[in-house]
């Protein structure tokens, strides 16, 4: 079915009813079909903002800080209005039309099944590789307690591989229940953090035996210590701690009332990334000096250990590691539900389009537990830098993700002037300005990888490699796309 057809199918469905509605999108995307209902407006919320609050920040914000210093600020804010705007247009393209496929099933709708494939396998690498980094940041948090520096790291990232891939197969509630109070932990850890971050620089208590305050920061070569290239090339990085916000694409088409949650989910994230992101940053520069954070322990973990009560680290330790275990089950769970869609479709193995009694992908889930699964073997043979290896090529993957985005939403509003779709009243402003800005800053961000030495290097040297594959797979699977699996999916 093209997707011109399917464009004149959805915009006929009226006010049909749920089931008209749910008929449409069956059309529109045959991945759609299947999944239950119940995800409700507090898992969105949550999941929206929770998502985005990970390693990223609470491990890579600790090595970025002593190559930045405290301009990282700059770099969180500059990313976190970006990647606003990429979830803005997300959630246009979701009103328009909720898919479990998200920005994959769009990019099919407007640019083909080639795009399709492109975004889909490119978010496959993304969430794959981020789940390397998420059980080599739960390996490290562990080895922060005495008893466990004996217990090798591969072992612990098998360990915690397993738990969130058992309690991701259950099902989709149960998801969105973990991932709910997963995402209040984060968030009220960081409240905490931040109140007692006030706190210290109000009264002036010594953190590790020096006075917090702008001294802090002016005393060690002030906001640009290592120069402004640092801060730029630091971009590619922080990127990656932006990577989850696009989650609420995938989880709109597992909840019964979309128009109304998303655009307030949407909405609340730019306030929440400033306050939590850019709030922290500014706090961790003040308390202590770049340079007394290291890539290997969490930030906050390093202050909260320097004002004194020692137990503090640890509470603190055990958040972060809590972070970590939600960012590895958001990713299996995007994945199970962004592989199902192409399936379907003919572009990925027909296994990864099964569902369970429990109306959850299993295939996909399992798909990408595999490949995490390398992770373990990663963190035997390079343990010391696994986390880094991985994020970068975690990066190109939120890269795809969100230019693919962009560029559909480009399209949408092409089609909309057009006449031949009508966007709903929650729109992205400023477009195609925006879209074109968004895309030109993404590109950017890839060529500043180039400067980051030697990963981000090595990185995009890996560019081609990936581009290879992708041609030879889809040179592979071509012959089948557009004659889906058939049938609903079920094992």
């Amino acid at each position: 079915m093209s997707s011109e057809k399917t464009v004149r199918d959805l915009d006929t469905r009226g006010s049909g009813g749920q089931a008209g509605a749910e008929a449409a999108a069956g059309r529109a995307d045959a991945g759609d079909v299947g999944y239950s209902k119940d995800l409700k407006s507090r898992h969105i919320n949550m999941i929206a903002i929770g998502g985005a609050i990970g390693t990223g920040l609470f491990l890579g914000a600790g090595g970025r800080l002593v190559s930045a210093g405290p301009a990282l600020a700059v770099a969180y804010a500059v990313c976190g209005l970006f990647a606003f705007l990429v979830v803005r247009a997300l959630g246009e393209l979701v009103l328009h039309r909720p898919s479990s496929g998200s920005f994959v099933s769009y990019a099919r709708e407007f640019l083909g099944e080639k795009g399709a494939y492109t975004a889909g396998w490119m978010y496959f690498v993304n969430w794959s590789t981020t789940g390397i980094a998420d059980i080599t940041a739960v390996a490290l948090y562990v080895h922060y307690w005495g008893m466990f520096t004996s217990v090798p790291q591969w072992l612990l990232a098998l360990i915690a591989l397993a738990v969130v891939l058992s309690i991701n197969l259950i099902s989709v509630r149960i998801f969105g229940e973990m991932e709910f109070w997963f995402a209040i932990i984060k968030i009220a850890a960081l409240v905490v953090f931040l109140c007692i971050g006030v706190f210290l620089l109000v009264t002036q208590h010594p953190v590790g035996g020096r006075t917090p305050g702008f001294d802090v920061i002016t005393s060690h070569g002030g906001i640009f210590p290592q120069g402004l290239l640092p801060v730029v090339v630091v971009l590619q990085g922080v990127i990656f701690a932006y990577s989850a916000v696009e989650l609420i694409g995938v989880t709109a088409g597992e909840t019964a009332e979309p128009h109304k949650i998303v655009p307030r989910a949407v909405n609340s994230i730019m306030w929440r990334v400033m306050v939590f992101y850019v709030g922290s940053v500014v706090l961790l520069a003040l308390l202590v000096p770049y340079t007394g954070f290291s890539d290997s322990q969490s930030p906050f973990v390093t202050v909260l250990s320097k004002i004194g009560v020692p137990a503090a680290g640890g509470v603190m330790n055990l958040v972060v590691l809590t972070a970590a275990m939600s960012s590895l089950n958001s990713g299996l769970y995007s994945t199970g539900r962004i592989l199902r869609s192409m399936a379907m479709a003919g572009s990925a193995p027909r296994f990864t389009g099964r569902m369970n009694r429990h109306q959850v992908p299993y295939g996909g889930i399992l798909l990408t537990a595999s490949v995490c699964v390398l992770g373990v073997g990663l963190n035997y043979v390079v343990p010391g830098e696994a986390f880094e290896i991985v994020l970068n090529i975690a990066s190109l993957g939120v890269l795809t993700a969100w230019g693919m985005i962009m560029i559909c939403h480009l399209v949408f509003v092409r089609r909309a002037k057009q006449g031949r779709v009508q966007r709903p009243a929650y729109r992205l402003p400023g477009s195609p300005v925006v879209e074109i800005v968004t895309l030109a800053f993404l590109a950017g961000v890839l060529v500043l990888m180039w400067f980051d030495k030697p990963v981000g290097r090595n990185t995009i040297l890996i560019v081609p490699v990936i581009a290879l594959a992708l041609v030879a797979g889809w040179f592979r699977v071509r012959g089948r796309v557009g004659s889906p699996a058939g049938g609903d999916g079920r094992g």
